[in-house]
């Protein structure tokens, strides 16, 4: 089952990030908390977005007592926007499924479900980044009609770099 995440769900989505990192070989990188993604997520004006996979059978879940389905992946996502379509857009963040259940179609039911969002709501774009050594996800990405963008190259500030473009850095 595939749903819009609920702030009890935050746990197990801050769990499932850190897993996400370690298998991207970036553990040490990730610095939010449930706090973080809660104010993200469920603040008084949420800019991001999530839903989660579910199962029916586990005893782990958003909830304390580990009653209830299980959690088992996840999409983070926000808007974007192109000034080409003139539309907005979804761009997926992240996309994790643990391993014991990948096969499962959970991580086709989470793409399926924002790629429905982007239909019902005339958004034009359904975008995201995957690492390039990731050859299952390129693969499974591949098999769902989903094109690479290989003329494009990602670029980004952060730390020093960040706050020296701002002017708080030293030249």
């Amino acid at each position: 089952m595939i749903r819009p995440a609920r702030p009890a769900d935050v746990p197990a989505i801050h769990r499932l990030i850190c897993d996400l990192a370690e298998y991207e070989r970036s553990r040490d990188q990730v610095e939010a908390t449930p706090g973080h993604l809660h104010a993200a997520l469920f603040g008084p004006a949420p800019a991001v977005f999530a839903h989660v996979a579910e199962t029916e059978a586990g005893t782990e879940s958003g909830t304390e007592s580990g009653d209830g389905p299980q959690i088992v992946g996840f999409a983070l996502w926000f808007l974007n926007f192109s000034t080409w379509t003139g539309r907005h857009g979804i761009y997926l963040e992240d996309l994790y499924v643990r391993p014991e259940h990948r096969g499962g179609g959970h991580g086709r039911a989470l793409l399926t479900e924002l790629a429905r969002i982007c239909v019902e709501r005339g958004y034009r774009r359904l975008e995201w980044a995957v690492l390039d050594w990731n050859e299952p996800s390129i693969g499974f990405y591949k098999a769902l009609g989903a094109v690479p963008m290989d003329e494009w190259t990602v670029f980004r500030l952060t730390g020093d770099a960040l706050a020296k473009v701002a002017g708080d850095g030293e030249s």
